[in-house]
């Protein structure tokens, strides 16, 4: 069977789908890690990161009217949402971010260097082309104008852009001035975060992930509390009332943000406690989950039901045929598309999930480990 090819989605459809990840809620008096105290005092950065927010709006909403002249599809997508200008634009905000320099009064970004722009070096002398070309920089410029940036001393008419420290880069955003600020503080953190992971990654930036930015650990329950928030508020009490009901049990609940957002459960023991998010999520039992191709879902890894036949029995029509088709990879059903199928057995998290709350609470109950079921 061959495999099928890859449906990229139209780049207003994933700047709609984007901008539903920006937090609606941003506390006030968190405190900032220490690696920021040099930026600007608490306030200002807090400040910084709220506008920065409000700019994500005015970005996605640009992207929606104006992204097709920018966003060009590439030959072999290898995702959803996978548009290199993406990629560019939001590498440049973290360098402009990262490598400016903040004068006194807070009011611009002047920068001498972009190093993904820039050719390099390797340890072994080897010359290496520039990760982002001279082309996505221009045009990434160009569009963050569109947004209200301004870019003294760039010429952007012409298709390439030289920054020294003789020629500079002055970064500004006249109508939000303290926007600039909480760029720098996100860029930095993001940029900490990675440890030499790829620079392809938009995750922090483009979702305004201010609780990177908190010297305090944030909690976890608080996290999937924004994440819910754009439900119907009975679907945001169940998925909640789960929350609360399983790791009151012993299960790990974990963030995990790659193509999709993702809080998974599973069994972890102390000796495990140290796993990576993406190890834990590879353990999970169930999860809530929140991505282009399915939007809210619950998904759970049902490994157990030869055990329970007789309580299944008793759940709705609907919901054992989805337990008895079980789950894996999607070309085991006959289907050459994959719809990552592996992730569980998937129920909509919307208001059609309210007349079986009680079936799911038995069901994983029942796909418990045995040693937390007494908890």
């Amino acid at each position: 069977m061959s495999a099928h090819p890859i449906t990229l989605k139209p780049i207003d459809e994933v700047a709609k789908y984007k901008r539903t990840l920006i937090p609606m809620h941003i506390p006030d008096g968190y405190a900032i890690k220490p690696i920021l105290e040099g930026i600007a005092n608490e306030d200002v950065v807090r400040s910084g990161v709220i506008g920065f927010r409000d700019f994500l709006h005015t970005f996605f909403d640009c992207l929606i009217s104006d992204g097709y002249e920018f966003a060009v599809p590439p030959k072999k997508p290898t995702g959803m949402a996978d548009y290199p200008f993406l990629n560019y634009i939001t590498n440049i905000m973290v360098e402009i971010g990262y490598h400016g320099i903040l004068p006194e009064n807070n009011d611009l970004l002047v920068i001498n260097k972009i190093p993904l722009c820039a050719p390099s070096v390797d340890e072994n002398g080897k010359k290496k082309s520039a990760k982002i070309p001279a082309s996505g920089l221009v045009e990434s410029l160009r569009f963050l104008v569109l947004c209200g940036f301004d870019f003294g001393g760039a010429d952007l008419s012409e298709k390439s852009l030289v920054i020294t420290e003789t020629k500079p880069l002055e970064v500004s955003y006249p109508d939000n001035p303290v926007l600039l600020v909480g760029l720098k503080a996100l860029a930095i953190v993001d940029i900490e975060r990675r440890n030499g992971r790829t620079f392809w990654n938009d995750h922090n930036l483009l979702r305004c992930n201010y609780r990177l930015l908190m010297a305090n650990k944030p909690d976890i329950a608080d996290e999937l509390s924004d994440f819910l928030n754009p439900l119907p508020e009975k679907v945001q009490e169940f998925a909640l009332n789960l929350h609360q009901r399983y790791t009151r049990m012993g299960l790990d609940c974990t963030l995990s943000i790659l193509d999709d957002t993702s809080f998974s459960y599973a069994n972890i023991n102390e000796r495990n406690k140290r796993l990576s998010a993406r190890d834990k999520y590879q353990k999970r039992i169930w999860a809530f989950s929140n991505s282009m191709r399915n939007g809210y879902s619950l998904f759970v890894r049902a490994k157990k039901t030869d055990k329970y036949i007789d309580v299944i029995k008793d759940f709705p029509q609907a919901l054992q045929d989805k337990i008895a088709e079980g789950y894996g990879c999607y070309r085991k059903f006959g289907r050459e598309r994959c719809q990552v199928d592996c992730q569980g057995i998937r129920l909509p998290l919307d208001g059609t999930i309210l007349d079986i709350t009680k079936e799911i609470e038995i069901w994983l109950d029942n796909e418990m480990p045995s040693s937390l079921k007494n908890i």
